[in-house]
């Protein structure tokens, strides 16, 4: 089979940084004819180019979630990440155009699936449903991903080439309607867990579990706090997956017992020196490192173990360098470069969340006693908030904790309408556009749909 590929509504964008090449392909339009999907042998290859553009959105998302927020202090010379870190974010940001564009590459194989696979004969019923439920899956993650970060967006529902180039924006809540509306179909379709799945399956290949998992971060966005959860609490009764008995495993090991969605990468594909992955950027070039406040949060007591997210070698102290890394990205001979974008802590604070929002804080069933749950796995003293106010704030201190440097800090802030105070304090350059993400100034260079539609303030 050809290269897995297709046209979308960018080049599949990787950029030069401001102080030595990219050691990567320049980008290239791709053809719809490159993407063969014509008898049942071409399914699978298509299945995994799948999932290899969804794999290109794993680092975009842990930029957009930690960098954009205040995490990091730029530390480097590459301007993209400069920009990040002091937020002065541009239109012509890489980081920016990164996520966009594997979002759209994701979409784009999804739909070539969808258009296709009905019409392959000779392959059978359970593969037909499964592949296609993924595709469907993997898309109402990218547009999640994509409305979240951006706002607006276009909606690309074929892989007609003319029409994809001339594609305006559609609200974001019809993007998010769309995407609830994959998850669900997905879920319907998505296969099983079983007592023979493996580890490593279970969070590399979407199943029923990994969709309502989704669902229920995607409900918790939306305020729908029963239906986040009840998804929630399925995922946890499920059994199918486990929280570690000691958090520095969450750091230093793959496809754990509590991992739903992973990126997995071997010592063939390791991203290595790109301008996108995140060894290279947090530990090797050390572009940028854990801004000061957080170092003292994560090394609090309420912290306990999870100060191992972060290390200190004080041969980095030197200049504006506090000498502190974030451990949780190695190399892959390190065993520990794969990208996990859910794991099952994340299910406990989307459960406890709700249940806070819904006015249920104590008792065995109430917010507390899922933050203690873990608490209790990092060593740290149990959580003692008794209103709602004071629990929703140990929920968002709990989130700091356990999942720093896992994407999710900015998008907590814009969903909980705290950007604006967290982030204005943090830094002087601070403006409430940089709640979304521009719209990369080269997709708007390319889709004439899109002039005069950039994100305000850009």
């Amino acid at each position: 089979m050809k290269r897995l590929s297709g046209y979308i509504l960018l080049m599949p964008l990787l950029w030069l940084a401001s102080c030595q090449p990219v050691l990567e392909p320049q980008p290239v339009d791709l053809l719809v004819d490159e993407l063969v999907l014509n008898e049942p042998m071409d399914v699978e290859p298509v299945r995994i180019g799948l999932y290899s553009a969804y794999r290109s959105m794993a680092s975009p998302i842990i930029i957009a979630g930690d960098f954009t927020a205040d995490y990091v202090q730029h530390n480097g010379t590459f301007t993209d990440y400069r920009e990040l870190a002091t937020k002065q974010i541009t239109a012509a940001n890489g980081a920016v155009a990164s996520l966009w564009g594997a979002i759209y590459r994701t979409v784009y194989i999804a739909n070539f699936i969808e258009e296709r696979l009905p019409g392959i004969s000779g392959v059978s019923e359970a593969t037909r449903r499964q592949v296609l439920a993924e595709a469907r899956f993997l898309r109402g993650f990218a547009y999640f991903i994509g409305a979240e970060t951006y706002g607006d967006i276009p909606r690309v529902t074929t892989t007609n080439q003319a029409t994809n180039r001339t594609i305006a924006k559609s609200p974001k809540a019809d993007i998010l309607a769309a995407a609830l509306a994959d998850l669900q179909a997905a879920e319907q379709d998505l296969p099983d867990v079983t007592s023979t799945t493996t580890t490593t399956n279970l969070a590399t290949y979407a199943n029923k579990l990994t969709a309502r998992a989704l669902m229920a971060r995607y409900y918790l966005y939306q305020k729908s706090w029963a239906q986040a959860e009840q998804l929630a609490t399925q995922v946890i009764g499920s059994g199918a997956y486990r929280l570690l008995t000691n958090y520095v495993d969450v750091v230093v090991k793959e496809f754990t017992t509590e991992s739903i969605m992973e990126v997995g990468y071997a010592l063939t594909d390791d991203p290595g020196t790109s301008s996108t992955a995140l060894n290279n950027l947090l530990v090797g070039r050390r572009e940028v490192i854990p801004t000061d406040q957080l170092v003292v949060t994560l090394n609090s007591t309420e912290s306990g173990e999870r100060r191992q997210t972060i290390g200190f070698n004080p041969q980095n102290q030197r200049g504006n360098d506090n000498g502190w890394s974030v451990l949780k990205y190695g190399t892959a001979s390190e065993d520990n470069n794969n990208i996990v974008l859910m794991r099952l802590a994340e299910l406990y604070l989307i459960r406890a969340e709700a249940r806070a929002q819904q006015g249920r804080l104590t008792g065995a069933n109430g917010a507390v006693a899922d933050l203690n749950v873990l608490r209790a796995r990092a060593k740290a003293p149990n959580v003692t908030a008794a209103n709602q106010a004071d629990v929703l704030l140990a929920v968002e201190r709990e989130r700091i904790y356990e999942l720093a440097f896992e994407g999710q800090r900015w998008y907590d802030l814009v969903r909980t309408g705290r950007a604006q105070a967290v982030m204005s304090a943090f830094s002087p350059n601070w403006n409430s556009r940089y709640e979304r993400w521009p719209i990369p100034q080269s997709e708007i260079q390319r889709n004439p749909s899109l002039r005069g539609a950039q994100n305000p303030g850009y």
